[in-house]
């Protein structure tokens, strides 16, 4: 495998934040870091990485909320999501706030992505998939080589992500599943941003939303 990852839990929402480590190079990404940097920075440890960059799928707290303080911390980029989540991440205090989450600062994204963008970790290459719905800017980056792709609030395990958040849209959703993901393979595994790790096949075979029983 050139690849290592560790999921790490973070926040009362358990968010898995992932850290996706190059084998050859030992160089690291951490992606969706929402809270709980203590616990994220001993699974780097553990696994002897060197993080290079942070990757956001989308604008939302749990995902988004500690990723500028460990910016500044480790002097790295901030790549993603696409900009249609500036409205998310402008607004960072005010949804923390609101929902009792520990208080974070708006910030900017060092790059914001688009789709058929990639991004480098190490010596590995992740394509950038933007998949709106859940959120207008959401991105699923995926390893086509390894075949894993991080899908944060897209499509979990039996179910989908959320569309009633402002600026949500259910029909959107439906269609980056089912014309953008599912294309790329049956045998693709992914890591949703809760919950257990499925696969596309698995989906479209079981998931009552978006499974193929469902569409005819």
């Amino acid at each position: 495998m050139s690849l290592s990852v560790t999921i790490v839990p973070v926040t009362p929402y358990q968010q898995n934040c992932s850290i996706v480590k190059c084998n050859a190079t030992g160089k690291a990404a951490v992606v969706d870091p929402g809270g709980d940097i203590d616990r994220i920075k001993a699974a780097i440890e553990k696994m002897g990485a060197t993080v290079e960059k942070i990757l956001l799928t989308h604008g939302h707290m749990d995902h988004c909320a500690a990723a500028d303080v460990l910016r500044q911390e480790w002097e790295v980029p901030i790549e993603g999501p696409e900009e249609g989540d500036r409205f998310w991440i402008d607004n960072l205090p005010k949804w923390c706030e609101m929902s009792g989450f520990p208080s974070a600062e708006a910030f900017e994204p060092d790059r914001w992505l688009v789709d058929g963008d990639t991004v480098s970790v190490g010596n590995l290459e992740l394509a950038v998939i933007h998949c709106p719905g859940h959120t207008p800017g959401h991105v699923v980056f995926y390893d086509r080589h390894q075949n894993v792709a991080w899908v944060g609030d897209v499509i979990f395990a039996g179910s989908i992500g959320r569309t009633d958040f402002p600026k949500g849209n259910h029909d959107e959703l439906i269609h980056s599943i089912r014309e953008k993901l599912f294309p790329l393979g049956d045998n693709v595994q992914f890591v949703p941003g809760h919950g257990p790790d499925s696969t596309f096949g698995r989906e479209r075979a079981t998931n009552p939303f978006v499974a193929d029983m469902q569409f005819g």
